[in-house]
């Protein structure tokens, strides 16, 4: 699988914005003038392999996206659906609209791969780089997300104090985590319900290998109004790396 891929973006969007101290969704926050989830979405809607993306959002925020989404100028279609209480349940109802999109068009016919790239809305500094080397070992493999080497010393609470952890070999999973539409698919079909931290963990619970892609550390997930400043320090300092 190493033609060019034809690529999904999955972005849930349904969240509350809880820990950024905030009464209304998060993604609404201003960084750099406009909405944080569009800059999310600047990342992907003009690159030639992606040819759709999804956002999984809440009944309270389907308005306020649909207005927003009238200003974006996109070559990819941006599609809402309604998303779950979890995040597994947003990804979910966007795999079902990704499944019906992909049989209904020309794809589906071809011999290009589908891809699917699950990224948090909330990750606005994904470098185009970094997106170039994952859909290709996706591609190539039929999973493979960004992650980060840990840099810092790792403790673990103990019933006495406390222990340093080895972190050879240990690496933060990063956002988009891609993955071939079968693969994917069939990891959510034998989701159950069962508590996974990211998709990376259901697909790697059928057995399916997941490649580690290594990621620029600045594609940070906004979760407190600290990291909206940092975010807009990165942005101004290395906004070609963002186009």
């Amino acid at each position: 699988m190493n033609r060019a891929a034809s690529v999904s973006v999955i972005m849930p969007a349904a969240g509350s914005g809880q820990r950024f101290g905030s009464q209304s969704n998060k993604l609404f926050a201003i960084l750099d003038g406009k909405p944080l989830w569009q800059h999310t979405v600047d990342r992907f809607h003009n690159r030639g392999d992606v040819r759709q993306i999804v956002l999984a959002v809440s009944e309270e925020d389907e308005s306020t996206f649909r207005e927003q989404i009238a200003s974006i100028s996109s070559a990819a279609p941006i599609h809402l659906v309604r998303g779950g209480a979890t995040r597994s349940e947003s990804v979910g109802a966007a795999l079902d609209a990704v499944k019906k999109f992909v049989a209904e068009s020309a794809v589906a016919n071809s011999s290009t791969p589908t891809l699917v790239a699950i990224h948090d809305a909330a990750r606005p500094l994904v470098r185009q780089s970094d997106l170039d080397r994952v859909f290709a070992k996706a591609a190539e493999t039929g999973a493979a997300i960004l992650a980060a080497p840990v840099s810092g010393t790792l403790k673990r609470t103990t019933g006495n104090g406390s222990e340093t952890v080895d972190r050879r070999n240990t690496f933060v999973a990063l956002t988009p985590q891609v993955f071939a539409i079968d693969v994917i698919c069939q990891a959510y079909a034998r989701d159950r319900g069962r508590l996974a931290t990211d998709d990376a963990q259901l697909v790697e619970r059928t057995s399916h290998p997941v490649q580690l892609v290594p990621g620029s550390a600045d594609n940070l997930k906004i979760t407190f109004p600290e990291d909206l400043r940092i975010a807009e320090a990165i942005l101004n300092e290395c906004r070609s790396e963002f186009v």
